[in-house]
């Protein structure tokens, strides 16, 4: 049973609570939104971000601008960002901005807070929502969208919080819509950090990732999930990347990546022991491939989130 200690942030005349397990660095924030409200909108501008890293029941979609050089964390991912971003946080995913390198601006923010089940189950499988049941899909590691979207948006974030009663939920109706078709929209967490469950098309596919999900710390070869999948080796590669998007080999390189990201995070294991303890039988190659993917070294990206480690 976690011990739980409450620490306080006020905004706007408002109490936001936040609960921290002891033994881990993340924070559970926990929300202004009650049962009875649809969204919750806050509207700052302030000189830095003194937020800690944290995350919630609630999504979020977060607009900032004047903000180049500051820094995003979401779940595993981290990236210093430009003068002007919109990112849409899903349920329960860590994440954090840092003021990092930011030259002093005035910052402005914009954070749209709603319930994940805002849209009922039922309501997005119509195929009117495709699109936005998908966008939510990808939310679970979180999205970040181009910057011409961020531009094009931001003015309506800013006067949804000047609207009210039905016609403010309309609005944000139509904005998460407009979302959904925007171009060039990139995930930003690796889904196994983020704990995130996917639905795949095809029976075959679900079968192989629960195994590669169980067996992640194993050596897993092609021939075995070919075998699971009842398939050729070369039919399966084909097959396999047609429904996902990525080859096999880079899906589970992504799997142990996440696992061994949250390690770094949650454990005291050296490197090597996450390392090998992940399914990489060579530290040099997984350095390599940590930093190609992150953009850090396994040692950089833990010194980097030890930095929001909160005692209270």
């Amino acid at each position: 049973m976690f011990y739980l200690c409450l620490w306080y942030y006020f905004i706007k005349n408002v109490d936001i609570i936040f609960i921290k397990p002891m033994h881990l660095n993340i924070i559970k924030e926990i929300t202004p939104l009650t049962n009875g409200d649809c969204f919750t909108i806050f509207e700052r501008r302030k000189r830095d971000f003194d937020f800690p890293l944290h995350y919630h029941e609630e999504m979020e979609l977060n607009f900032i601008s004047n903000a180049a050089g500051a820094r995003r964390v979401v779940g595993d991912h981290i990236e210093e960002i430009e003068d002007v971003e919109l990112v849409l946080i899903g349920s329960n995913l860590p994440h954090v901005w840092e003021t990092h390198k930011l030259n002093g601006k005035e910052i402005h923010e914009v954070t749209i807070q709603f319930h994940k089940d805002l849209f009922d189950e039922k309501f997005l499988r119509r195929n009117q929502l495709r699109l936005v049941r998908e966008m939510f899909e990808k939310a679970k590691c979180g999205i970040l969208f181009s910057s011409e979207t961020a531009k094009l948006i931001g003015p309506r974030l800013v006067k949804l919080n000047k609207q009210h009663g039905f016609d403010s939920v309309l609005e944000l109706m139509s904005i998460l819509h407009d979302l959904s078709t925007s171009r060039q929209m990139r995930t930003l967490s690796d889904s196994t950090f983020s704990q995130a469950e996917f639905s795949y098309t095809s029976r075959r596919v679900e079968k192989v990732m629960e195994y590669i999900n169980l067996n992640f710390d194993k050596q897993v070869s092609l021939a075995e999930v070919a075998r699971i999948a009842n398939m050729t080796e070369v039919s399966f590669s084909r097959f396999f990347k047609s429904r996902t998007g990525i080859s096999f080999i880079d899906s589970l390189i992504e799997i142990r990546l996440g696992h061994a990201s949250r390690k770094l995070i949650d454990t005291n294991e050296t490197v090597s022991e996450v390392a090998y303890n992940c399914g990489f039988n060579n530290i040099s190659n997984f350095n390599r491939i940590f930093k190609k993917k992150k953009g850090c070294t396994p040692k950089e990206f833990r010194e980097n989130l030890s930095g929001h480690r909160v005692f209270v």
